[in-house]
């Protein structure tokens, strides 16, 4: 059996069917029907088939959706137009008006307000609880919970869920469980490992890795693929086919990115919780994490993502000081989105300032001295050197 990193190259090159080494983009929205009809009848009702209509599938998605099924350690996936898709896709797939869900917190903005807006308003239940905390889940469900979601590490403040837990859980209790993996990457975390249903990706990130395309990942058995495929029908959000090439590009070099930035992220961390200009620092490979020995069971590496608190005797100083670090950092691009090869950082309270109020955020951990930063692939010397030119200017 071969390994991820080159399954990551060589996984699913049965659909690419020309003698071009690198697959060719497939800019079609249709394909030529077959003469035999029960061959075009198969074509237009097989799930995912890549030759009848694009928003059905696509060559190019099949070879990419072989490599994450390869790469998730899960039976078939999915590919789709961003990660919103995937999460409200998948989940759309798995609940109707009148069931239960559990989920966490703490999770990305996007994924929050669908859980807490377009949810609730189709009569779904949802119920938050501390993701670090086992028994908030248990006491959580009821007799029509029919989803547990989470998301470790979290976005932004990288609390850490028990993988193995949650799955344990859910088989007992019958329930579907599903993961967002988008900060962890399969290189990192493989959640099925731990008995996890369903993984889901914002593939725009570490997937990609070069900041140039947006889309989303399924990851599952058959069935469910099958179930979130025909909700994908109706609900539209095909991948393109340029998006899906430029995404099998990238999983290309996804093993040698993600240990890149793994170990700039692990030094960064270290370093900025030596200097007295911040707080504290939040990365799953520091020791001082609360969660570091969990993060180690069940984490192969801790990702490029950190987030660390200002320091300041207020909040009102702590987002003064953040913003003198953010207007004053050369390397690290104050941007959203993470996974690329290069740095980024962002001010979390002001990116999701007009989508959650001051108690959602809150809850959620989130103040005005937090920073959310996504190491990049550059020379780590050259990273501490911007960090350190910028808090001298406090």
């Amino acid at each position: 059996m071969s390994r991820l990193e080159t399954d990551s190259i060589h996984m699913g090159k049965e659909y690419n069917r020309t003698n071009a080494v690198v697959t060719p983009i497939f800019q079609t929205s249709t394909y030529l029907a077959s003469d035999n009809l029960d061959e075009y009848i198969i074509a237009a009702s097989e799930t995912k088939h890549p030759e009848f209509y694009h928003r059905h599938g696509n060559p190019t998605n099949s070879q990419v959706a072989s490599i994450l099924a390869s790469l998730e350690k899960t039976e078939d996936a999915l590919v789709l137009a961003t990660g919103m898709a995937a999460i409200s896709t998948a989940v759309l797939a798995t609940v109707k008006a009148g069931d239960h869900v559990v989920a966490q917190q703490s999770h990305y903005s996007g994924a929050s307000l669908f859980l807490k807006e377009f949810l609730t308003d189709y009569g779904v239940q949802v119920t938050y609880v501390d993701q670090t905390d086992n028994d908030a889940f248990i006491k959580a469900i009821r007799t029509n919970t029919k989803l547990i979601y989470i998301e470790t590490p979290s976005n932004p403040n990288l609390d850490i869920t028990d993988l193995s837990f949650i799955g344990r859980l859910g088989k007992e209790k019958g329930i579907l469980t599903m993961v967002d993996n988008t900060f962890a990457s399969p290189i990192n975390q493989t959640p099925s490992e731990f008995g996890i249903d369903v993984i889901v990706h914002s593939a725009t990130k570490y997937l990609g890795g070069h900041s140039d395309l947006t889309a989303g990942a399924i990851c599952g058995s058959k069935g469910f693929i099958h179930s979130a495929w025909r909700r994908s029908l109706v609900l539209g959000a095909s991948l393109s086919p340029f998006d899906s090439w430029l995404l099998l590009r990238g999983l290309k070099t996804l093993s040698i990115r993600v240990k890149q930035v793994n170990e700039n992220a692990q030094l960064l961390a270290e370093w900025l919780e030596q200097s007295h200009y911040i707080k504290s620092v939040a990365y799953a490979g520091l020791p001082s994490h609360p969660q570091h020995e969990l993060a180690k069971r069940q984490m192969k590496g801790f990702t490029g993502m950190l987030c660390i608190e200002v320091a300041g005797a207020t909040e009102e100083e702590q987002y003064k000081h953040a913003q003198i670090i953010l207007k004053n950092l050369k390397i690290f691009a104050n941007a959203a989105s993470l996974g690329g090869v290069e740095s980024l950082i962002v001010h979390p309270a002001s990116m999701w300032g007009g989508h959650h109020s001051s108690e959602q955020k809150k809850v959620a951990g989130i103040n005005q001295g937090m920073l959310r930063i996504s190491v990049g692939i550059e020379n780590i010397e050259d990273l501490i050197q911007d960090f350190s030119q910028a808090c001298e200017k406090l």
